[in-house]
């Protein structure tokens, strides 16, 4: 991973760290949970909290209401539980752990039924096309004069590999260039945003996490992942915003949503964006 420096926040809080996640894959664990008293708001005002089931962490949003029993529903941004004001959280996780099995098939079943409508997979190969700042490329193999060449205009990556090139060949130099430039604009946005908020991170990085778009830890440690680079840059900067807000809010609370506004108005339709286009959709694989 690249890393470039930057001075430490005046005010470190602890080693917490929030994600802007979507949902854990069967079988890999996620950050730490948050503290059960410190739950977390997502947007739309429920409860975001996180049980551990044997080696598996499963994010989930928590709604109360007045349904006489848990109910449990999966979408793009995975688990809502809606369960009456009255039953514990104990209850909760109880009912999580005995209906484990079908909540991580259905996480499953999604993600795959998603990918097969959404995003076919890129074939790696001479006129292959991919998106790039929210355009579509065109990869050209040319092996003449030995150099990568982006002409911006036309939309055209030119690749120094004879026509003949293995598909795995073409797709680590167009992966690599593309987490090249991730790198480069992700840095000059960070610095561009963590100006207008007035904090300073202590170093970023790039992601390849396949539920998350990014992470920050309150010792200003930030991670974006790269696959944002598929996107404009209007939604970049707003996962760069929402990271950097949490030097100021370490939550998801109604005041860090309007940190994030005060830097980036536009929140809401690029988050909206991200929520029907999870990064494990995304073709570079």
């Amino acid at each position: 991973m690249q890393k470039s420096s930057k001075p430490q926040p005046a005010a470190a809080l602890d080693s917490r760290q929030l994600d802007l996640p979507l949902f854990d894959e069967p079988g890999k664990s996620a950050a730490p949970p948050q503290p059960k008293s410190a739950a977390p708001l997502a947007p739309d005002g429920s409860k975001l909290r996180s049980v551990t089931l044997g080696a598996r962490t499963l994010h989930y949003g928590l709604k109360r209401s007045s349904r006489r029993s848990i109910g449990f529903a999966i979408d793009s941004t995975g688990l809502t539980i809606t369960a009456p004001r009255w039953v514990t959280l104990a209850d909760i996780e109880t009912a999580i752990a005995e209906k484990q099995r079908w909540i991580f098939t259905k996480l499953t079943e999604w993600q795959t039924r998603t990918e097969q409508r959404v995003m076919p997979r890129v074939d790696w190969k001479d006129g292959a096309e991919l998106p790039y700042l929210g355009r579509t490329v065109r990869v050209t193999l040319a092996a003449a004069n030995g150099q990568l060449v982006y002409d911006a205009a036309g939309n055209m990556l030119a690749l120094p590999l004879p026509a003949q090139a293995d598909p795995q060949q073409i797709k680590d130099r167009v992966q690599g260039w593309l987490q090249n430039e991730a790198k480069r604009i992700f840095g000059e946005r960070l610095v561009v945003y963590a100006e207008k908020l007035g904090v300073s991170y202590r170093a970023y990085g790039l992601s390849s996490a396949a539920t998350r778009w990014g992470s920050c830890s309150s010792d200003g440690k930030i991670r974006l992942n790269w696959r944002l680079i598929h996107f404009p840059l209007s939604v970049i900067d707003y996962v760069v915003a929402h990271e950097l807000a949490h030097l100021r809010e370490m939550n998801h609370s109604p005041k860090f949503w309007q940190t994030v506004e005060s830097i980036f108005p536009e929140f809401r339709e690029a988050r909206q964006t991200l929520k029907h286009h999870p990064p494990e959709l995304l073709p570079t694989l």
